[in-house]
């Protein structure tokens, strides 16, 4: 098969929140701004990482954050 046509491999890593034995909380800002991109969309799984349970959970506390407005919903570039 020629190498244009071969897809990049996906590299599976573990999930740093079943690693360390937490949950994610929006509380925690400094972690959760590591899964969202620069714009404040949230990253996917495969990006970021995480298992399933965990980026859900991840979500839910990245959309508390943004309605307690620790997190901005979005973010402007100048």
């Amino acid at each position: 098969m020629p190498k244009e046509n071969r897809r990049p491999m996906k590299v599976v890593k573990k999930c740093q929140f079943c690693k360390d034995k937490t949950l994610p909380a929006f509380k925690d800002t400094a972690v959760l701004k590591r899964y969202l991109t620069e714009r404040g969309k949230i990253l996917p799984r495969l990006r970021s990482g995480v298992c399933a349970k965990h980026q859900r959970r991840l979500a839910q506390s990245i959309k508390h954050a943004r309605h307690l407005a620790l997190l901005p919903f979005v973010s402007r570039e100048s």
